[in-house]
């Protein structure tokens, strides 16, 4: 039986131009590696050069070296809608090993959704996903489209850490009892480990590493294992959080700047036992994507972190100690900014919403 053709194979990469941007270290080459991306949200580097690529209403696809695109088949259910659907993905450390790719999504829940995890397996032709089961999902009670997270980074000892948004109520940011604005930390098989700070606690969730976030669109481990995040504030509070385990990051009680209405923060910006951010934007740049680069192509700026802005249409890069920024690197290519990566030979590669386009920077 001739089924139909849902593989899509288009050449898309080096068909546009490269274009030239200008930054600290002289123009960069800007190219266009693939395009007509219908609200993509991550990508990640297969072993070999192939890139896969998410879709925010739940295609994934493979980007081959040469070019061309081909739909993945075997994504599960996602609930796309609002800011939900299939958002982050990972390919982890031993992916030679046992083909898994990890995702984080919007989960349907009843009559609402939640950020949950899943797995599933990358065939050996790379075009189907096997066994896609989800691993952790928040607990259900949360409606509406909005400040789901969503991202998922590898710790050095194998352990995920997943970013989870507030899903709009502001208080549950606070209630450990939920998931709502937390930063969670689950095994491979979505278990808890039992170093968890509020493992134990009475009515706590024991996933929770850290809480008080709002809605953390960034995340990444720095060379020492750090764990950072970047995260949608508040009108003129938009954050970089070096995370620590237990610790409160404060919303909706401290904040820099106001609520979106006007209204002011009940403690301002600081309270005893609620944590500082490491860097905080005013105005707000609604930042998405968090890469800290550590390659060779670009050595001036190894350490630095490079974050995306959906509102504005830049790359951000900081460093310094405290952070600070120190460059926005912006063009006519750099429009909301939802994903930034490093490839492996050091290249610096970011999606762009804008534009429906994943691109590469690298020396002219």
């Amino acid at each position: 039986m001739i089924r139909l053709i849902t593989m899509l194979t288009i050449t898309c990469a080096l068909a546009s131009p490269a274009r030239a941007l200008e930054t600290s270290l002289g123009e960069l080459t800007v190219t266009e590696m693939a395009g007509a991306l219908q609200a993509p949200w991550a990508f990640d580097f297969l072993p070999g050069g192939d890139v896969l690529i998410t879709e925010r209403g739940g295609r994934l696809w493979r980007l081959d070296d040469d070019g061309a695109r081909t739909e993945v088949s075997g994504v599960g259910d996602v609930a796309a809608v609002g800011q939900g659907g299939l958002l982050d993905l990972l390919i982890p450390r031993d992916f030679d090993r046992t083909r898994e790719l990890i995702f984080t999504l919007a989960k349907r829940q009843g009559n609402g959704a939640g950020t949950a995890v899943a797995v599933a397996r990358l065939t050996e032709q790379g075009d189907r996903l096997e066994d896609w089961r989800i691993i952790w999902e928040m607990e259900p009670g949360s409606r509406g489209g909005r400040h789901f997270g969503s991202r998922v980074v590898e710790s050095d000892d194998g352990l995920l850490f997943v970013t989870v948004g507030e899903r709009g109520d502001r208080p549950a940011a606070q209630d450990l009892s939920r998931e709502n604005g937390s930063v969670i930390r689950i095994t491979r098989e979505g278990q808890v480990p039992q170093d968890n700070p509020f493992v134990g606690r009475d009515s706590a969730q024991p996933e929770i590493w850290s809480y008080g976030h709002r809605n953390p669109q960034g995340a990444a481990i720095d060379a020492e294992g750090h764990l950072w995040v970047s995260e949608h504030g508040a009108k003129g509070g938009d954050e970089v959080n070096r995370v620590k385990k237990g610790a409160n990051y404060g919303w909706p009680v401290i904040s820099y700047g106001t609520h979106y209405s006007g209204r002011e923060f009940p403690e301002g910006s600081s309270k005893e036992g609620m944590e500082q951010p490491a860097f905080y934007w005013d105005p707000s740049i609604a930042p998405s994507g968090h890469m800290i680069y550590a390659g060779e192509m670009f050595s001036e700026w190894k350490g630095h972190h490079f974050i995306g802005s959906l509102k504005f249409g830049h790359i951000a890069r900081l460093a310094g100690d405290p952070l600070e920024l120190r460059e926005q690197i912006e063009g006519p290519k750099t429009g909301r900014v939802r994903a930034i990566e490093e490839a492996p030979d050091g290249s610096i590669w970011y999606l762009s919403v804008s534009d429906g386009a994943l691109y590469r920077l690298s020396p002219q």
